[in-house]
Order: C-alpha cells, then structure tokens, then sequence
C-alpha cells in the first residue's frame, strides 16, 4: 500500500523541479464500451501516482509560488442521486482531509478558480494528453493570461510537458513500489504455473485465458494488466494474439504472454513451451536459442549499462544462431546493422515495467545516448523468434526451410536493477527445457 506520505513526497519533488511554475494534471476519462455502456475506470498513472485517487472527472493542481494553496484539487461533489447508479464519491470535503490538499473545489468550478493558480506562474506544466475537451480547457486559460499579460506583467508565457520531470521520477521505484510489484508478480507466476499442468491438447485457448484470469481475480489482482496473449501452434508467430480461440493440437507450442495488475501496478511474463509435455527437435533448437540469448542479455541488466545493451546482446547471439541454423547468411555484421533478421525477430527486447506495462521512462537521451540503468528500474527482458508459415526473409537470404515454420517463442522475465546487479521477480516459473518437459 503507498501511503499518503509518500504521495505528498511525490508532490513536493515535483514542485521543486518546476519553481515558479504551476503543473495541471487530469484524471483519465470514462471510456465508453457501447452505447451508455461504460469501461471499467482506470486512472490516469500520473494522476494517480501524484494523488492515490481513483475518481474520475478530477483534476491536479500544483502551484509552490501560491501563498496559501500548493496542492489544489477539484473533485466531483457529493450527489446521492448519481452515486446509486454509478458509485460512492468521495466529495469536496472527504477529499481534503483523505488526500491533503490544501484546498478543494467542485470540479463545476475549474474555470473560475483556476485563473488564481495559474496567474503567477512563470509557465504551465501540463501534458497535452487524449482529454480533447481539457486540452482545450488549459489552451483557454493560458490564452486569456497571455492577452492580460502586458497589464499585469506577471502570467505563464509557455506550457511545458510535464512528461520529462515524472518519466524520470516514476521510473525509479520506491520501496512501496517494489512491494506492489512483488505482489502482482507473486499472483502472476501462480497463474503461469497453474495453466502449464493445466494446458492440454483438445482444451481451448480460452480456457487457459479463463484459468489465469480466474487466479488474478482470486488473489486479490484488479484483473490481467493487458489482453491476456495465450497463442497455440501457429499463432504464437502473432505478437499481439488476443482472439484465443483455437484448439490446442498434439505437438503444438502455446505462447502466453500474462500478467496481472494489483493496486495498479503490473506484473508481464510470457512462456513458451510444449502442450504434449515434449518438445519436436526444431522446436527445442529454437527455443534453447531464445533462451540463451535471454539468459546473456538479462547478465547485461545492471546499474550503469546502457539500455540498448540489453538487446544488442540478445541480436547479436540470435543472429548466431539463424546463421548456425542456414536462416541467415553472410557477414553477421551486416546481418545485424541492416536488421537482416527482422522478418524473425522484429521487436525490441524489453521495456519499463510499473504503474504501466509500457512504463514511463525514456530509453535514448538524444539521437545517440542512451539511458544508463538506474538502481529500483524494473525492466522486461523479451527476446524472442517468429517462423510463421507467410515470414519471408530478406531478399538474398536463404529461403526458409517448412521444418521450421509455425513456430513461434517469446520468453519474458521482469528484472530488477539491483545495487550490484538485478534480480529476476519472475523467476518462480520454470523456463529450462528439462524443467517444461513432462
């Protein structure tokens, strides 16, 4: 559980790194599934990791330069009529003592109060996001100051992203952090490791689907953290397979690609492995392949790499091995800079991991810099190979032979950066080849 404590620590950093500035940040907006027919909400992560609140319509003020209010919010007011069909609201008042603000208003009145918090300010921090109708709201308000500007000598003269400043404060994880991950991971390889005795051929991708989802949701998880990828015998060769409704066939392999979300946190592990309890030869050569290449490039994960060595290590070993294996040809170099392999392998090897699958955080500092890892990064580690029965290879490669066709493998580990080098959360489920064989 994150503490209000550290949500205000959280507000205080950021207000140090924007001075005179005032930053705005918007809750995420109801999504609509079909007609009056609503998604279940999710916050916004940069909201919810300023505030802990998980209420729609809502909006984020920080202003350090005001004399009386630092941490502003505006909230749906209490309405009993509504909150029967839609749910408890926390309210002006409620929200004040809960959160900490220093003053809170019905979100009915943003565009009065707000010129107050925004005047003296020498700039708007606020990241034009997918809320069309706020986007507007801000461009508004920042255009009136602007034209009153030259009377009063004080206002924002910019608005600046506020997506540099909370990349690099979400990408190093706290301590509360780390344990909300723990425990996404620790329900996340239950649910790996239930469905690997529970995958048999005749069963459908579906029921496996429904077998992890049923332990996420049992284990106190707010449901899977993506759409669960459970991928048998071709189908694995799709990155983002989500129809899962296939039968799974004798000799098949069956990809999934799982994780499950707790107190918005995430967890993401993906596993290959034979259905009949066997691996065929081809597929056990490519899948000690991928394996290899993932063991080297997580040895790379430790403070002070740079990010990009994580997957140069794992293209380097997987091109070996196509060219071992005659799917590539020719001077490994060139293979590599030219990206020859990418009808193979055409992703990158991980990502951050956190409030988002897809974390915040940036990967290169500049065209050619690339961010160094930070001790409390929690990153994937994913390489993986795709032979489907339409890959074609590079014009002046070797043709594929169809013994390796309809294979595809993805081995997926969530690393974390350590002081003296990483650990691996996930490594609860199994991934060596006498480990997956029955």
């Amino acid at each position: 559980m994150i503490l209000q404590t550290e949500y205000r620590q959280r507000r205080e950093q950021l207000m140090m790194k924007i001075g005179n500035g005032t930053a705005l940040f918007c809750s995420a907006p109801v999504a609509v599934m079909h007609n009056d027919v609503e998604y279940n909400f999710r916050q916004d992560s940069d909201f919810f990791y300023l505030t802990g609140f998980n209420e729609p319509e809502a909006v984020a003020v920080l202003a350090p330069h005001h004399p009386e209010h630092r941490f502003v919010l505006f909230v749906q007011p209490k309405d009993w009529e509504k909150e029967v069909w839609s749910g408890y609201r926390t309210g002006v008042d409620a929200a004040k003592e809960k959160l900490g603000a220093d003053a809170v208003y019905p979100i009915t009145e943003l565009d009065e109060k707000l010129p107050q918090y925004l005047e003296k300010a020498n700039r708007i921090y606020y990241h034009l996001g997918r809320d069309r109708n706020f986007n507007h709201t801000i461009l508004k308000h920042w255009q009136q100051l602007m034209r009153t500007y030259p009377k009063r000598g004080t206002g924002p003269m910019a608005i600046e992203s506020t997506n540099p400043i909370m990349q690099a404060m979400r990408q190093v994880k706290s301590a509360a952090e780390l344990e909300m991950m723990r425990k996404a991971v620790a329900i996340s390889v239950d649910a790996h490791n239930h469905v690997m005795q529970f995958a048999k051929p005749g069963r459908y991708e579906y029921e496996i689907q429904a077998e992890l989802e049923h332990i996420f949701r049992l284990r106190g998880a707010l449901g899977p953290a993506y759409p669960s990828i459970v991928a048998s015998g071709a189908n694995s060769c799709i990155l983002h397979y989500v129809e899962n409704n296939q039968q799974m066939q004798e000799g098949d392999l069956l990809l999934i690609d799982a994780g499950c979300t707790y107190e918005y946190y995430n967890a993401d592990i993906t596993r290959t492995f034979p259905i009949s309890g066997k691996f065929t030869p081809e597929q056990k050569i490519l899948y000690e392949l991928v394996l290899k290449a993932q063991l080297a490039a997580i040895a790379q994960v430790k403070p002070g790499n740079p990010y990009n060595q994580i997957h140069d290590t794992a293209v380097r070993i997987l091109v070996q091995g196509l060219m071992d294996l005659g799917l590539l040809a020719g001077d490994i170099e060139e293979i590599i800079k030219e990206e020859k392999y990418k009808p193979f392998y055409m992703h990158r090897t991980g990502h951050w991991l956190g409030l988002d699958v897809h974390d915040a955080g940036i990967y290169k500092c500049g065209e050619q810099a690339w961010q160094t890892l930070q001790t409390n990064q929690v990153l994937t580690v994913e390489p993986g190979l795709y032979i489907g029965f339409e890959t074609k290879p590079v014009e002046g490669q070797p043709e594929i032979n169809d013994r390796w066709r309809g294979i595809g493998i993805r081995i997926e580990d969530d690393v974390l950066v350590t002081e003296s080098g990483h650990e691996v959360l996930t490594a609860g489920v199994p991934k060596l080849v006498e480990e997956m064989e029955q």
